[in-house]
């Protein structure tokens, strides 16, 4: 299995395609679709389906233009398949001000649960990691993990958006994201990859938690 990153959009935010024999499935489509629609093309396989880890504005803005060039669904937690329409509550009305615009998503989503999970060829693990909001969502994968902005390499996601929760998101990674093997590889939705165990070892955020 392969793993394609791009950082896109304002916020530099990471889109990912996950690659496999026969598919693809984009992780967080946040800006740029012409970009990731040109990496598609490139990997050539057909397109699974769009799996997001939250529904914040800037994991959200090119899911529209993915579904209709592709025709394929996209999943959230049911705790967030309001936001995607809502631009209050995605967030890109309150940061309409530093130029990003309003984001509406009119696709329908499909909700998807904590688990094994199957999207066509694909088989994965959905773990719920609250905190930073209330519906994100962490995919496992073999040896790695696409965890949204829940953590990051030596960081943790921010807690003062729409009912985000600090205590939730201290849980969420001490207790559901610590317990994946120490070698899994994390790709957060900002920045470089890290692992569990290096987060484990020189988080400062969560180190004596």
């Amino acid at each position: 299995m392969k793993l394609h990153a791009m950082s896109l959009g304002m916020l530099e935010t990471n889109c990912y395609i996950v690659e496999n024999d026969e598919e693809v499935l984009v992780i967080d489509p946040g800006a740029e679709a012409e970009k990731i629609i040109n990496q598609l093309v490139a990997v050539n396989k057909p397109v699974a389906g769009i799996l997001l880890t939250h529904t914040h504005f800037d994991h959200i803005g090119a899911v529209d233009d993915l579904c209709r060039k592709f025709d394929v669904p996209v999943y959230v937690s049911d705790k967030e398949k309001y936001w995607l329409s809502n631009s209050a509550f995605n967030g890109s009305q309150k940061f309409s001000r530093y130029g990003i615009p309003e984001i509406v998503i009119r696709q329908e989503p499909k909700i998807i649960a904590k688990g094994q999970r199957h999207v066509k060829s694909f088989d994965f693990q959905v773990m719920e990691t609250p905190g930073h909001s209330p519906g994100s969502l962490t995919y496992v994968f073999d040896d790695f993990a696409v965890v949204g902005d829940t953590l990051f390499n030596e960081g943790i996601g921010r807690t003062d958006l729409k009912d985000g929760n600090l205590q939730s998101l201290m849980h969420s990674i001490t207790e559901v994201l610590f317990s994946l093997d120490e070698a899994t590889v994390i790709y957060p939705g900002h920045g470089p990859k890290t692992t569990i165990g290096h987060e484990m070892d020189h988080n400062p955020y969560v180190n004596g938690y």
